[in-house]
């Protein structure tokens, strides 16, 4: 059977059989897994982990941790359920509650439509740093590299080898400032497990920055596309999942490490771009074009992301979606392109696609677990009592935590 039938994405289920090696399956789980982690490494993340070292040092690993098992707790939940019925999050949450799987799937093509222009900025200013080229012709051309993987023929294949190309450039090359600014690596290893300050609201930050949104299920509904779904696929499903929160975390851990060798010199970061200061403190001039590098792989990737898995949340509401599935993909890069080059970074819509971001985990997770004890959705699967809990846990937390963002963004509104 040939590659295109294995990777293409517009019938899901339709090429479970062309998943057969181990290898491809391997293949396709590890895509998956680098489109989740580069969906959550963007601009943001970027400089929220710059600001966060700053304020913390070396306590700031404990938080990293923290996140990162909680962020395995969610995606496992998560990828297993959906992995296991073969459907995707706005289908299950509709089975289980009426009409809740539309108002998801809305919210996060809103959500994913606000930060993509996000993105698209952040791309643009990552070329502007190379290349010292205008922030409009950034954006369209890095617009256009992210088009080009959908008009192509194997858009899946292509989309799981870009984001992991470019994931495993962003790795290496904070790995390289990591070795030049020399951080007090025992210091940090010891502050990850003993810290000498702890924030939980930081910690809730990080989560909702790297499983919020449509970030949680951009992996999991890639693999649902390619087939790899059903019982006998639970641990492979579950592997994909803790590989997508593993990369996302090795990546924060070593931008965090880098960015705390400059700190511990003493040296304070520019506030109004503190890991591009970091980066330039750290390795002159080098350092500030590596930071150009990684910062425009961080906003493409995260560009793909938001876009695949936006449209994936309509297709199977709207037959028109599903027909033309690419083509709304890329309608969904120009629309993001075009707001941001012709208005900017809407403020407002961003505040309140912000508010209706920290309400789509709690609402998904709950909506997942829910499903997990239903016949009619996953079949005779026994989802482990244990992740139930600490799911239902996460619930509560992340219902806490969107509220408090809510109650917060509600006021700077008025």
């Amino acid at each position: 059977m040939s590659d295109s039938t294995n990777h293409t994405l517009p019938q899901p289920g339709s090429i479970a059989d062309a998943v057969a090696s181990r290898k491809e399956v391997l293949s396709v789980l590890l895509g998956a897994a680098f489109l989740m982690a580069t969906s959550a490494i963007g601009p943001g993340f970027l400089t929220q982990t710059a600001v966060f070292t700053d304020k913390l040092k070396a306590a700031f690993a404990f938080a990293i941790l923290a996140s990162v098992l909680i962020d395995v707790v969610v995606q496992l939940n998560i990828w297993r359920i959906l992995g296991v019925s073969g459907m995707r999050a706005q289908d299950v949450a509709n089975k289980v509650i009426p009409g809740l799987g539309y108002f998801l799937a809305f919210s996060v093509a809103l959500g994913g439509l606000v930060f993509n222009i996000g993105n698209i900025a952040g791309a643009a200013l990552g070329v502007n740093v190379l290349f010292g080229s205008n922030m409009a012709l950034g954006a369209i051309v890095s617009a256009a590299l992210a088009i080009f993987i959908f008009l192509n023929k194997e858009m899946g294949k292509t989309m799981d080898k870009f984001t992991k190309i470019l994931g495993f450039t962003m790795i290496a090359l904070v790995l390289f400032m990591v070795l030049k600014t020399q951080p007090p690596v025992g210091l940090a290893l010891k502050e990850s497990v003993l810290p000498s300050t702890i924030d939980w609201m930081m910690v809730l930050t990080l989560v909702g920055g790297t499983v919020g949104g449509y970030i949680t299920f951009s992996g999991a509904h890639r693999i649902i596309d390619a087939g790899i779904t059903g019982h006998d696929k639970v641990k492979q499903i579950s592997f994909g999942s803790v590989q997508g929160v593993a990369i996302t975390g090795v990546m924060r851990f070593l931008l965090f490490l880098a960015i705390l060798g400059v700190v511990a010199m003493g040296k304070p970061l520019d506030p109004s771009n503190p890991p591009a200061s970091a980066f330039q403190i750290g390795a002159g001039m080098i350092g500030y074009k590596i930071f150009g590098v990684v910062l425009w792989a961080a906003a493409v990737t995260s560009v793909v992301g938001a876009s695949y898995t936006s449209i994936s949340f309509l297709q199977t509401l709207f037959k028109t979606v599903k027909t033309y599935q690419r083509w709304w993909i890329i309608g969904f890069i120009i629309a993001s392109t075009t707001i941001f080059t012709t208005v900017g970074k809407p403020v407002n819509l961003l505040i309140f696609a912000g508010s209706i971001n920290g309400l789509i985990l709690p609402l998904s997770l709950l909506s997942m677990l829910l499903a997990a004890y239903r016949k009619d959705i996953i079949g005779d699967y026994r989802h482990p009592m244990a992740l139930t809990i600490l799911g239902y846990v996460m619930v509560a937390f992340t219902a806490w935590m969107g509220w408090k963002s809510l109650g917060a963004i509600l006021q700077l509104m008025k």
